[in-house]
C-alpha cells in the first residue's frame, strides 16, 4: 500500500475512492489538527512544502476555532490512535538527515525547532496524572568524544545529532520534554485502554533513530573524519503527573512580554527509563516489560528478554509486585 493510500485508509477515507484534492487535503488537515509541523507533513506524504502551507492556511480560515484548549481530551492529538510506523518515509528522513548534517558542519548549524507544540499539550494536562510513554534517547561515549575534537565542532555534531532526533520524534506523534546536554527526553500520549499503539510509535521512532544514525548521520561524519556516533534508546510507559514550576517570560516580535507556567513531568516512569537505557549497548533500545507486552507479535519479534542482575536492575513493579522485566532489540 502506497503512502498516501495508506494514510487515507487511516484517516477514515474511502479506500474505493480515487485520490483526488479533497482526500489529499483531508490528510494533510488531519496530520495538522495532530500537531505535527508542516516540515513533517510534508516529509510524512512526500508533497511540496507549499502545498502544505496552502492547505493549512484555506483551512484556519475555514475553521480558525477548530481547536478548543479548554478541553484537553478532544485536544489531544488525532494521529495518536494511529500507527505512524508505515507512514513515515524513513529512506526520506535518511537523505534530509546528509543534507541537514553536512550543512550544519560546512556552513553554520541552525537548530529551529519549537517546543511550543509540547508546552501546548503539557497546559492542558496541567496538575494532572496522565500515562505517558517516554523515550529516552543518548549518545554513547560522549565522554570521550569532547576530548577528541574541538568544543564548537562538538557543539555541532550534538546540535545536528538533537535536531536529527527531534524532528523523528515529531513525525512519530512524539513531544521533545527537554534536552539534558547530548540526551533528549521526549512523550507520547498513552491511553491505559490502547496502550499498544503509542507503544508501536515509540519503538518504530526508536528504530528510525538508529537507522538514520548510521545511513544518515554517521557516513556525513566520516566524509570529515569525525568519529561515528552511537546512540542507546529506552522506552518504557506509566501514569506522570504534570507539574508547574514558575513562570517563562517571553519577549514577542512586537516588543511585548507575555508569561508561560514552566511545565515538567514528574514520575517514576522518567527515572526508570533513564535508567534502562544507560543499561542499553550502543545502538540498541532497550524496552520495559509493560510496552513489550502492548507491541503486536511481529513487532516482538525484534526484542529478546535481557538477563541482567539486580546489582543493575532491581525495580520491582507496583503492579506485579515482581522484578520489571526488560527486552532489548536483537
Amino acid at each position: 500500500m502506497s503512502l498516501i493510500a495508506d494514510l487515507r485508509c487511516k484517516c477514515g477515507i474511502n479506500m474505493s475512492d480515487p485520490a483526488t484534492p479533497d482526500s489529499q487535503r483531508q490528510i494533510i488537515i488531519n496530520l495538522y489538527n495532530s500537531g505535527i509541523e508542516p516540515d513533517i507533513i510534508a516529509l510524512q506524504l512526500d508533497v511540496d512544502r507549499e502545498q502544505v502551507d496552502r492547505t493549512i492556511a484555506e483551512f484556519a480560515a475555514e475553521e480558525e476555532r477548530k481547536h478548543d484548549s479548554a478541553n484537553a481530551t478532544s485536544g489531544a492529538p488525532s494521529l495518536s490512535s494511529f500507527e505512524l510506523g508505515p507512514v513515515v518515509d524513513t529512506e526520506q528522513a535518511v537523505r534530509l538527515a546528509q543534507e541537514r548534517v553536512w550543512r550544519a558542519l560546512r556552513f553554520e548549524p541552525q537548530f529551529n525547532l519549537s517546543t511550543e507544540e509540547t508546552n501546548n499539550i503539557l497546559e492542558k494536562f496541567a496538575k494532572s496524572k496522565v500515562g505517558f510513554v517516554i523515550l529516552y534517547v543518548d549518545v554513547v561515549g560522549s565522554t570521550k568524544l569532547s576530548m577528541t575534537i574541538p568544543a564548537d565542532r562538538l557543539a555541532t555534531i550534538v546540535q545536528a545529532f538533537t535536531q536529527e532526533m527531534s524532528i523523528l520524534i515529531s513525525a512519530y506523534g512524539g513531544y521533545v520534554l527537554k534536552y539534558v546536554g547530548d540526551a533528549i527526553l521526549a512523550f507520547f500520549l498513552a491511553d491505559w485502554n490502547n496502550l499498544r499503539v503509542p507503544c508501536a510509535n515509540a519503538v518504530s521512532c526508536a528504530q528510525a533513530m538508529i537507522k538514520v544514525m548510521r545511513q544518515g548521520v554517521n557516513p556525513i561524519l566520516n566524509q570529515y573524519d569525525y568519529p561515528e556516533l552511537n546512540v542507546r534508546v529506552g522506552i518504557d510507559v506509566g501514569d506522570n503527573v504534570v507539574v508547574q514550576y514558575g513562570w517563562d517570560t517571553m519577549t514577542l516580535e512586537d516588543g511585548r512580554q507575555v508569561r508561560r507556567p514552566h511545565l515538567d513531568i514528574l514520575g517514576y516512569t522518567i527515572s526508570v527509563t533513564a535508567k534502562m537505557t544507560g543499561i542499553a549497548k550502543p545502538d540498541q533500545i532497550m524496552i520495559g516489560q509493560f510496552v513489550y507486552e502492548a507491541l503486536c507479535d511481529e513487532a516482538k519479534e525484534a526484542f529478546a528478554p535481557v538477563q541482567i542482575g539486580p546489582e543493575k536492575w532491581d525495580y520491582v513493579s507496583d503492579y506485579t509486585g515482581k522484578i520489571y522485566k526488560l527486552y532489548g532489540s536483537r
